[in-house]
């Protein structure tokens, strides 16, 4: 019984599929009307009708079929013969005919091919239209998926790009970094190169902020690279201009081939900047086909049609616009991205995209201005030049807004622009809209660049009234730039050295201070003696500084050299923490010493005085080749360190034979012989200094 049950299921399970297949055929032939063909008539299938697609619950669609065979072989000027000869699936659009009229009747979701027969009567002669019919419903969450996806990818390859161009070029952007200068041209040129590599304003003005935070670099010289770097983040979109977004998933796919398995470095890294811009292009191809689903929605058509850009009013809602989401998702450039996808497939006109570019260039501040809260004053100053600059270009260029359009206009028509940009036909064809984003972008930062850079000078002390230096001395610190310098390592361990170098300057002070202090004899100055000790824990603080921010820096993909040269500043602040701290031990025992009521005599002075003027010298000499990148210096370091052991050796011999000409103090002896061993230990740890800077473990 349980074998017949089986048998008898299986049969069913095999003829309902079928029974229902032969009845939805015959549906569908009852659906469509009897062919009108006739025996040796002549037949030609051509595409008259665009396909249709329309949202559900659409109303009917009627298209007047005397004007769509018009012209055709079987319009001879005799009534035709009308017919529809197939629609595959008549639940989702039905037909029917009514005075050479097809109404289309929109059912349930999916799509149907329809093809509508022409008969010429006397000539014989049939043309059929086929054309596609497609009911649809908006899957907002797909829409969603699609465009935060493409836009993530997008967001990772731009990452990933950025590092590998860093790690290609990170000592010649380390080298173009050290050039700037006052020379504004010089400042602007190295602004554009920088942004350019790391491929974000951003990350270049926040590097900004911090160097003029640090001392490393002036307001003037700020202000340059600032204009620079405006100019040098408008690459991206020239990039997004490359009419190879089909190839973006194969650029990814062989630069993570070539990211994975090859050994050399440089090769690893060429291939992760490859990766990155097929990342860019798949994300951007992503995202256009997301709001591909926006541009058929009428109540997100309505709603973008309020951005219109042909009034002042307009332009600068759409800047606003702009503004807003650049600030929401801290990058210009993903913005940029956003707005060119929308543009390509005509949601939003090019006025419109042009306005919102302009607005982009305002949100982009927000990130420098976030990283000057609780910096030096001339940090400040320069994060809102950077506001500033663009806010003021922004404003002039929305003023003159339709005459700034019809420039680029004009610019685009020049045939060798033309030419150039490979543009064909009218420029405001789809197929150029990217381009033309691009140049907006562009142009609005070349000219504004050129209009401010006269005013440089007269800007920076604008600024310096509006923000006033504080009446106490200001001691800037690398704190609050550790996290967003980590986003460009190479320019993050460019920050670090300039903390390493300060750690330098604090230990030459220190020396300074003590030779004062020994030279007065007697009971040390107690303010400068303050002030010495203060700065030994200063240093403290600058090298945890330095230990926490190398340490998440080097947890990062980096290339070797900077792996290297990360090492050795951690090596290096932890040589002049040391050195700082037996300078200080140093004026302690002679503090400890005169508290005792006991005092040096003249000669053990004049001896310890040699000998402190013989070891900073030492250290200056190997600051000054710190500071210059000099590795030959070690050759010169293992001299000197030789002769100040030498003459350490000396002294203590010179303070034997004291001992046994006169009687002197215990106290004394402790705090003569503990000096020496002081500045012993000081010039081994700035030898350690040499050596580092040399590469020497």
């Amino acid at each position: 019984m349980v074998r017949v049950a089986i048998l008898v299921l299986g049969i069913c399970l095999t003829v309902y599929p079928a029974t229902r297949l032969v009845a939805s055929l015959l549906d569908d032939a009852q659906q469509a009307e009897p062919s009108i063909e006739q025996p040796g008539a002549n037949r030609s299938s051509e595409r008259l009708l665009p396909d249709c697609k329309v949202l559900h619950g659409a109303p009917d669609t009627i298209i007047n079929l005397g004007e769509v065979f018009q012209g055709t072989p079987a319009d001879t000027g005799e009534e035709l013969k009308l017919s529809i000869v197939h629609n595959t699936k008549p639940k989702v659009a039905g037909t029917n005919l009514q005075d050479n009229r097809l109404i289309l009747e929109w059912k349930k979701e999916g799509s149907t091919e329809i093809t509508v027969r022409a008969l010429n009567p006397v000539t014989n002669t049939i043309v059929d239209a086929r054309f596609q019919g497609t009911v649809w419903h908006p899957d907002y969450l797909s829409l969603a998926l699609t465009v935060i996806g493409g836009l993530g990818i997008f967001l990772l390859g731009m990452k990933n790009m950025s590092e590998g161009l860093q790690a290609i070029a990170g000592s010649g952007l380390r080298r173009m970094i050290s050039k700037v200068t006052d020379n504004r041209f010089m400042a602007v040129g190295v602004g554009t190169l920088v942004t350019m590599l790391v491929q974000s304003s951003s990350i270049t003005t926040v590097m900004v902020v911090g160097f003029v935070n640090s001392g490393f670099m002036t307001l003037a010289q700020a202000i340059g690279v600032i204009m620079g770097a405006n100019i040098g983040t408008t690459i991206t979109g020239w990039i997004l201009a490359l009419k190879i977004g089909a190839y973006g998933l194969p650029m990814l796919g062989l630069g993570a081939f070539g990211y994975l398995f090859p050994r050399r470095e440089s090769i690893r890294f060429a291939a992760l900047a490859v990766m990155g811009l097929g990342m860019v292009f798949f994300g951007l191809e992503l995202m256009k086909d997301g709001f591909a689903m926006v541009k058929d929605l009428p109540a997100f058509e309505a709603w973008f049609a309020r951005f219109d850009a042909h009034s002042y009013l307009g332009v600068l809602k759409c800047a606003a616009a702009g503004c807003i989401l650049t600030f929401l998702v801290q990058s210009s450039s993903a913005t940029l991205g956003i707005t060119i996808s929308l543009a390509t497939i005509g949601v939003i006109p090019f006025e419109t995209a042009a306005a919102l570019v302009l607005g982009e260039n305002i949100g982009t501040t927000i990130t420098a201005w976030l990283a000057s809260f609780g910096a030096t004053t001339n940090a400040r100053r320069a994060a809102y030049f950077h506001v500033l600059f663009n806010l003021v270009g922004v404003a002039w260029i929305t003023a003159i807004f339709p005459w700034y359009i019809d420039f680029l206009d004009d610019l685009f028509n020049l045939p060798f622009i033309r030419s150039l940009a490979g543009v064909e036909g009218d420029v405001g064809e789809a197929i150029d809209m990217t381009v033309r984003i691009a140049a907006v972008h562009t142009c609005f930062n070349v000219v504004n660049t050129i209009v401010f850079f006269p005013f440089a000078s007269l800007l920076g002390r604008l600024l310096e009234r509006l923000v006033p230096q504080k009446v106490h001395k200001e001691k800037p610190h690398l704190t609050r730039l550790d996290i967003r310098m980590l986003d460009t390592p190479v320019m993050g361990i460019e920050q670090s050295r300039v903390e390493v170098l300060r750690m330098a300057d604090g230990c030459r002070k220190m020396m300074h201070w003590l030779s004062e202090l020994s030279y007065q004899g007697g009971e040390p100055d107690r303010k400068l003696t303050q002030k010495l000790f203060n700065r030994e824990e200063v240093l403290d603080t600058i090298q945890d500084e330095i230990v926490t921010f190398l340490s998440d820096l080097l947890s990062a993909n980096l290339p070797h050299d900077v792996i290297d040269e990360g090492r050795r500043q951690l090596r290096m602040a932890d040589e002049f923490e040391s050195i700082s701290d037996y300078i200080a031990s140093i004026l302690k025992f002679q503090i400890k010493l005169n508290d005792q009521g006991y005092a040096m005599n003249g000669t053990m002075r004049q001896q310890l005085n040699k000998l402190h003027d013989t070891v900073a010298g030492y250290m200056q000499m190997v600051i000054d080749a710190c500071i210059q990148r000099n590795q030959s210096v070690i050759t010169k370091a293992n001299t000197m360190r030789a002769e100040i052991k030498h003459l350490v050796r000396t002294l203590r011999k010179e303070h034997l034979q004291q001992m046994t000409d006169e009687k002197i103090a215990p106290y004394v002896n402790v705090a003569f012989t503990s000096a020496l061993n002081s500045y012993v230990r000081v010039s081994d740890h700035t030898l350690n200094v040499a050596e580092s800077l040399a590469a020497i473990k």
